[in-house]
Formats: structure tokens, sequence, C-alpha cells
């Protein structure tokens, strides 16, 4: 009987602990950036001020998950369009040697014809972009001195109007839109 309340005791004890120091998620905003867009335009966090967008990491080079990541990201460019839902998309090279503005603008054009509210980004060194995306997103990119293609994530980003990364999405989820809207017309309130 001794062991059993000391067990007990032991318990409550865990639980008080751990429920007082639970604190609130405090979300890291992402540091000010200016990079260039596909219209060769100075673009960053200044652009994006105020603004809920969505941000992902592709490559115009890519032979596996780019070409479907954008088409998704053109897919949903078009339905919240559609739908009047108020947000921006930004898609950063991660492969900045070979995707110029030129290249990335060529690239983008494959998959829409609105690019008002999508940036393609490049305008850093190799190191910057690997550097930004682990700092900032907390996400690895790698270009393998042995291959042309680049290690990336495929998730999508969803940033809140303060510029602090709120939530990553898995695109091949097929559930991931429905939670992706909620969340996107929550932080546009």
């Amino acid at each position: 009987m001794r062991s059993h309340k000391g067990f007990l005791l032991a318990f409550v004890c865990f639980l008080l602990l751990s429920a007082c120091s639970r604190q609130e998620q405090t979300l890291k905003k992402i540091e000010p950036f200016t990079f260039t867009n596909q219209d060769g335009q100075a673009f960053g966090s200044a652009d994006l001020m105020d603004k809920v967008w969505i941000a992902d990491f592709i490559f115009t080079k890519c032979e596996s998950v780019c070409p479907p990541m954008t088409i998704e990201m053109a897919n949903l460019q078009e339905q919240f369009n559609k739908d009047g839902i108020d947000i921006e998309f930004v898609s950063f090279t991660v492969d900045p040697t070979i995707d110029s503005p030129d290249v990335l603008k060529e690239y983008v054009q494959q998959f829409t014809e609105d690019e008002s509210n999508w940036n393609m980004v490049s305008g850093y060194s190799q190191n910057e972009i690997e550097v930004f995306a682990r700092e900032q997103f907390q996400t690895v990119i790698q270009k393998p001195k042995t291959s042309t293609q680049v290690i990336h994530s495929t998730n999508f980003f969803l940033v809140n109007k303060n510029g602090a990364v709120v939530k990553e999405y898995n695109y091949v989820d097929e559930t991931y839109v429905k939670s992706l809207t909620k969340d996107i017309l929550k932080l546009n309130k």
C-alpha cells in the first residue's frame, strides 16, 4: 500500500510540474530579407508585410518533386483566387546559380498566367539560401557536388501577417488543402 501512495504522490507531482512548465508556443518570425523576383525586381519581407503567404522551395532543373509541387501551388493559387481568399505565394529557388530571374519567369509561366500574387525568388548565393532555409524555416537544403539535383523540403510553409511561420503542410496529403484553407481564413481575420 505504501508503494502505491509513493507512486501516486510522484505521479501527482509530475502532473503539477509539467502543467507549470507548459508555455504558449512562440512563433519564430522570419528575419527581414530582400532578394530578387522573376521580374528582376527587389522582393522581400517588406512586400509581404501584413499579408498571409505560402512559401515553398523549388528549382527549375528538378527531375522529381518540383514540377508536382509547382502544379499544386498553381492549383492553390487558382482555387484561392476563385474563392476570394487573400494569399501570396513565394517560391524560393534552391539552385540560384542556375535559376536567374529570367529562368524563373519562364518556369512560372508554364504553370500560371497570373503572377500578381506569386513571386519566384532568387538573388542570393547557394550558401545564403541554405542558411536562410535552415535558420528561418527550420528546413534543410543541400546541393551535393556530385549531382545537379538539390536536396530540399517538399512542404508548403504558411506564414502569418507578422512574418512568422505558423505551420507546414505536406502537399501529397489528401486532406491538407482543407486544413490549409481553414488556417488561412483564420489568419486573415
